[in-house]
């Protein structure tokens, strides 16, 4: 999944304040790369996501990924963008409370109308969760929690991941475990993946470093 900003501008409106958020931003990803989206908080990297995965819209420039402009999509082809070709993890996990783990991971097959218990099965298993599969996230610890939303987030095949601060919730031992899984998951199966995070030594594992300062991409 090969991606291109180009020229991305993006500002907020807070009363009678315009807050510029990005600002001339272009970079490039090729397929199967990972890349650190590196910055401190008010950098401009939760914004470049949100544009990535559609949730919102640059003010001027374009996003193409797999050789489609989203940033002109209408909101429905932005829906099944989002279905077919994108997952995303968040520092919020984000599972439906009142739904076991095996449950949650089929929430990214039944969004594109299909059923596959066996794979969703199998996602568990590969973050190592198979015989977890019938609990709910009350009953999960906060690791074991985002390893299902990261089974969950590429259950489906997305050529596409998008990771917004994943281990921010998680204490430092935890987090490497879940780092540790999803790195290895994501090159296994040659997945694109776009991490955002304010941690140098968590971004040393992406291909690449891009950082973020005062909304300008810097490298």
């Amino acid at each position: 999944m090969k991606i291109e900003v180009k020229g991305i501008n993006k500002h907020f409106t807070q009363g009678k304040n315009s807050i510029q958020v990005l600002t001339d931003v272009s970079l490039e990803v090729k397929s199967g790369e990972t890349i650190a989206l590196l910055g401190k908080s008010g950098s401009g990297k939760t914004t470049m996501l949100s544009l990535l995965a559609g949730l919102d819209h640059p003010d001027s420039g374009f996003i193409v990924v797999d050789n489609e402009d989203i940033s002109q999509l209408s909101e429905e082809k932005l829906c099944d963008y989002r279905a077919k070709k994108l997952g995303i993890v968040f520092q919020q996990f984000h599972l439906i409370p009142h739904l076991t783990a095996l449950e949650n991971v089929l929430l990214s097959f039944e969004i594109n109308g299909s059923s596959d218990k066996t794979t969703a099965m199998n996602w568990l298993e590969m973050v190592g969760l198979k015989d977890r599969a019938n609990h709910y996230p009350s009953m999960l610890s906060g690791g074991e929690q985002q390893r299902v939303a990261i089974a969950r987030a590429l259950a489906y095949g997305p050529p596409l991941l998008l990771a917004d601060e994943p281990t921010g919730n998680l204490d430092a031992e935890t987090g490497k475990v879940v780092i540790d899984i999803l790195f290895k998951i994501v090159r296994e199966k040659k997945t694109t993946m776009i991490l955002v995070t304010h941690d140098e030594e968590l971004a040393s594992r992406a291909d690449r470093i891009i950082r973020l300062v005062g909304g300008r991409c810097l490298s």
